[in-house]
């Protein structure tokens, strides 16, 4: 007797009416977690993602608008005359990190790019050629200048010294930089003066007083000897500026033992009767002001 396990195994298998077993199907693990969470969590994802960005563009909005009102109630002062207010206004970016500097001691006020004393002579700049006037010629026809105050005042001097029988003569007035490293390094060879004897009796160049415009040489033409010598101090026209100069707003400016250390020099005056003149020369030197202009 025939069995079932007696079928061909080609006819077991090829057999299309045979049903075969299933394999269960197996879900994704990714789709299954996705799944599993709740609706709300992924809004709360959302809001998490969205609050940066929304805190931001709130800081920056309300940044501007109290900008803007700083800048209204400033304009508001102003037109009403009063100081302006010092804003509150934080202007140190979000999410930046500043590193703290380290204290550095304040640099002393002065000038920008001013350079230092050389010699006992202060610095000066160059007066503008626009503000210059003539008051003056040498023998050679070279134009002796001064500022225009100075200018006005010196003439006004000149004349009032002339009715009083003193005759001036101007020996010298505006020195550009370029005359003043003629006549201090020129000189200086020709004399075997080292820089600091020269410094003596002429500044180096950009610290001469003549610079500014307001400084002159002044000399008596009736003792033509005495021209740029201690011995001018002996003459009228020295007298005369001694006794009345201060009038005119005119000072001696390296008087004996003067305390820049230059030479005594009775033939170099300098003019600070106005508010530009008197500021040039001494807040150059840091004194207090002793000229007093007399009536």
């Amino acid at each position: 007797m025939q069995t079932q396990n007696d079928i061909p195994v080609a006819q077991r298998v090829s057999d299309p009416n045979r049903s075969l077993p299933k394999k269960p199907a197996t879900a994704n693990p990714i789709v299954r977690s996705l799944q599993s969470v709740p609706w709300w969590g992924y809004s709360l994802a959302v809001l998490a993602f969205l609050s940066p960005i929304v805190s931001t563009r709130i800081w920056f909005a309300l940044n501007a608008s109290a900008a803007t009102q700083q800048v209204i109630e400033s304009s508001q002062s102003v037109a009403a005359g009063l100081p302006p207010q010092p804003s509150t206004i934080s202007t140190v970016a979000p999410f930046v990190e500043t590193t703290p500097k380290a204290d550095k001691p304040e640099a002393p006020n002065k000038e920008p790019d001013s350079p230092p004393d050389l010699f006992g002579h202060h610095p000066y700049s160059e007066a503008p050629l626009n503000q210059l006037r003539t008051v003056a010629r040498a023998g050679d026809g070279y134009e002796i200048r001064l500022r225009e105050s100075a200018a006005k005042s010196y003439l006004k001097m000149q004349a009032d010294a002339k009715a009083d029988g003193i005759d001036f003569v101007l020996i010298s007035g505006f020195r550009t930089i370029a005359d003043q490293q003629e006549l201090f390094f020129d000189i200086s060879k020709q004399r075997n003066q080292t820089p600091v004897q020269r410094a003596k009796v002429s500044a180096p160049p950009g610290h001469s007083e003549h610079h500014t415009g307001y400084a002159m040489d002044i000399g008596d033409a009736a003792v033509p000897s005495a021209n740029l010598s201690t011995s001018f101090e002996k003459t009228a026209a020295y007298e005369w500026m001694q006794n009345n100069a201060a009038k005119y707003g005119f000072e001696i400016s390296f008087p004996p033992n003067n305390p820049q250390g230059v030479m005594y020099e009775p033939w170099h005056w300098r003019f600070v009767g106005d508010d530009d003149s008197l500021a040039t020369f001494y807040k150059k030197s840091n004194r207090s002001t002793s000229f007093i202009k007399k009536p």
